[in-house]
């Protein structure tokens, strides 16, 4: 007797609504996976910092002497205030409560009147540190100790960039762009992960950047590796000749769970940081990215076209999207998994689903 097997279904809608969800999701997948912090070039000189957050805790960045960049946690050991904020640079920590003086490296350094104090010894105090990588110049951080390499996580991503980025080395920052987005960060997240609606709903970016045809994208590891060919080069939205490096490729390397590397023909690099604020709400940072941080007109301009176009179509499409988990007429429909894949294949978002599954109930 012949069976047909379900569907899979996409997840319910408790997923991306329910608040209690996305506490669990700051101890699980906030706290246990390798989340961006910033940019190298941010901390060009020993003692250059920046503070961030994630999953509630205060963090800090900052360069030593050695040239190593550490993280950690940004608290004091002696009474617990905060030792940072914002962005500087600094010969060595100071807390701003009772001036414990801390290295660069964490180790206590001095803490006033503390001679008199029976058994104190400062080389035993230190800030604590978290697992912290540098990734062709982008910093990420991981709060669990135990947590496998990036490399592992993202199996062929580093050397894959490397050949369509190779002057990464020279990137900075040239802008970024915030952008507000209602919707839990797994409907944005999804949306970036599936091709299925770019001829319908982004016509400048099917027709003047990339095939659609030929889109796909496969899992490596963690990481969903988007592919496809260009459009006419003669056809191309922007000018490709940008000064980069002559490529005439599109390709993109998500990293679960929330940052993204975009290669544009011309070799325009630009990358996305979802940052989670609430069941309901998101905030995207696009970064764009120029060699030595100058000015760059293709850039700005590229810039410019995708918020008017792209990601001004994706705030509707998202938001619409989680108006309707809302709903109560809302049932879980099927995936539309295309055994060959495809650009109208959603077994990218199979994989992501899985991840959040696994991530959430274990």
């Amino acid at each position: 007797m012949n069976t047909v097997s379900e569907p899979v279904r996409s997840l319910d809608a408790r997923y991306y609504t329910d608040p209690m969800v996305f506490l669990a999701e700051k101890t699980g997948v906030l706290a246990r996976t390798w989340q961006f912090a910033g940019h190298a070039s941010q901390l060009a000189n020993p003692g250059d910092y920046f503070a961030f957050e994630i999953a509630d805790e205060s963090l800090f960045c900052i360069k030593g002497r050695d040239g190593i960049i550490r993280t950690f946690y940004n608290v004091c050991q002696h009474r617990a205030h905060q030792l940072v904020s914002g962005a500087g640079s600094t010969r060595v920590v100071v807390c701003p409560y009772h001036a414990w003086t801390y290295e660069l490296t964490g180790g206590l350094r001095a803490a006033p009147n503390t001679k008199s104090v029976e058994g104190f010894d400062k080389s035993k105090i230190c800030l604590t540190e978290i697992r912290t990588e540098v990734f062709l110049g982008f910093v990420f951080v991981n709060l669990d100790p135990d947590a496998a390499p990036m490399d592992v996580w993202f199996p062929n991503a580093r050397s894959e960039m490397e050949s369509f980025v190779p002057h990464w080395a020279e990137l900075k920052p040239l802008e970024w762009v915030e952008i507000p987005e209602n919707c839990n960060w797994k409907v944005s997240v999804e949306n970036y992960s599936e091709c299925y609606h770019c001829s319908l709903n982004h016509p400048t970016f099917s027709t003047g950047v990339i095939k659609p045809e030929t889109y796909d994208i496969q899992p490596q590891g963690y990481c969903l590796r988007h592919t496809t060919e260009s459009g006419p080069l003669d056809q191309m939205s922007y000018d490709i000749n940008s000064g980069f490096a002559n490529n005439d490729k599109y390709s993109s390397w998500f990293l679960w769970p929330m940052f993204s590397f975009q290669v544009y023909p011309g070799n325009l690099l630009n990358t996305y940081h979802w940052r989670a604020i609430d069941a309901d709400h998101v905030v995207v940072w696009r970064g764009w990215y120029s060699v030595g941080g100058y000015d760059d007109e293709t850039v700005r301009r590229m810039a410019q076209q995708d918020r008017a176009t792209t990601v001004e179509e994706d705030i509707h499409l998202v938001e619409s999207v989680q108006r309707g988990l809302r709903s109560r007429g809302y049932v879980p429909g099927p995936l539309v998994v295309d055994p060959k894949c495809g650009v109208n294949s959603e077994h990218s978002i199979l994989h992501l689903q899985r991840w959040m599954r696994e991530a959430i109930d274990g």
